[in-house]
């Protein structure tokens, strides 16, 4: 398993999409050079606190790319220190980056990835057809509404050049469900091969949502499994390892990985996840667990280790018969939460998760029918082909 360190280098971005959870962003909170080193410094210092064999350095905004010449300058000393610390991470990490894609084509941009291309990944968000994407990435200002398809598309050619195994990010809202199954298929077609797609965990689902949710994934595994897309594309909506009982032993982890993730910000704070940062929540404070000066304190931390799908779900979502694959986020968890606690399962999402194993079952079920008749088919010819006409 590899470490997860964050660098939230900026709280700024050029857009204002309409589902970000970060609702605190501004032009202000920049992370400067000091603050960056101190961090690095922490962490390949305490090598015994980070035993992990290898590390992804994630760098997060607002926007990551707006400050390219201080993430290049942040990358460039975590490898010359890897190096001379001979730390046992060093030849086995990762840069990791999540982007809108606006910016991708830059010089510097460019040359950053030229530099460091055998240890990069990188994502670039598109949410699908121009009328969904446009949607809810709009650019920020005052004036009239803007989409950003336009600005995102035209870099998708060049990044996938680079990176063709590269997977997008797609958020669903309530607004663009009926846009679903269109925006899988379009993103196919610019030559995505793999499209991550997921609901927001926030409340913001109305009455019948699941229903045409379902309606919608039920077309896209259709259009999927008969247009033979599944040979070569997936789309994360559909798993064979949803929609099942727990195992309340095997399956009793946290979905993701608070706690075990490591995130610092432009004030020098240690967070367990950057959904724990003040930026990030709507009612709640943020949860420090300490800063690059004295580093992490661990009684803090330890709250987040303890945390299982049992210690905070609902004894209905423990017994729930399709509870595999049900997810969560815990940032979201606590913000929701009428206390301040992290021990209370968010479940604005359950609806949704059942439309999405109703639909799951019926695409698997279908592929399955579709394989075995195509088995059928190649083992009647073969036998057919293999017998020899006989003499008279």
């Amino acid at each position: 398993m590899a470490k997860s360190i964050t660098f939230i280098v900026t709280k700024d971005c050029q857009l204002a999409c309409k589902y970000c959870y970060l609702v605190g962003k501004n032009v202000k909170e920049r992370m400067q050079w000091p603050v960056a080193k101190q961090a690095i410094d922490y962490v390949l210092q305490h090598e015994y606190d980070f035993p992990q064999e290898s590390v992804t350095w994630d760098f997060i905004g607002g926007e990551p790319f707006l400050e390219i010449d201080l993430i290049d300058r942040i990358c460039d000393y975590i490898k010359t220190e890897m190096f001379r610390l001979n730390h046992h991470w060093f030849n086995s990490y990762r840069f990791s980056f999540s982007t809108n894609g606006i910016n991708y084509h830059t010089e510097k941009v460019q040359n950053f990835i030229k530099k460091n291309r055998e240890h990069l990944s990188i994502g670039i968000t598109i949410d699908g057809t121009k009328k969904k994407h446009d949607l809810n990435r709009i650019w920020k200002g005052d004036g009239p509404e803007r989409g950003s398809y336009e600005d995102v598309v035209r870099n998708i050619p060049l990044w996938i050049e680079q990176f063709p195994y590269a997977a997008t990010k797609v958020t669903i809202s309530s607004a663009d469900i009926p846009y679903i199954c269109e925006s899988v298929l379009h993103l196919y077609s610019l030559g995505i091969h793999e499209v991550n797609i997921n609901c927001v965990f926030e409340e913001v689902w109305n009455e019948g949502d699941d229903n045409l949710f379902e309606e919608q994934l039920i077309k896209l595994a259709d259009a999927i499994i008969d247009g033979d897309y599944y040979e070569d594309y997936a789309c994360s909506f559909f798993s064979e390892h949803i929609g099942k009982p727990m195992d309340k032993v095997l399956e009793n982890q946290n979905w993701c990985g608070a706690g075990k993730m490591l995130s610092v910000d432009a004030a020098g704070n240690f967070y367990p996840c950057t959904r724990f940062a003040a930026y990030s929540l709507r009612s709640k404070k943020p949860i420090i667990i300490g800063n690059v000066t004295d580093g992490i304190n661990k009684n803090k931390l330890r709250p987040f280790l303890t945390l299982d799908r049992c210690t905070q779900s609902r004894q209905e979502c423990i017994d729930c018969e399709v509870a595999s694959g049900c997810a969560w986020c815990q940032g979201e968890n606590y913000d929701a939460a009428e206390s301040p606690t992290i021990y209370h399962r968010a479940t604005a999402i359950c609806k949704m998760h059942k439309a999405r194993v109703r639909a799951n079952n019926y695409y698997w079920n279908k592929l399955y029918r579709k394989l075995e008749l195509e088995n059928r088919r190649e083992e009647f010819e073969k036998n057919h082909r293999d017998v020899k006409p006989e003499i008279c």
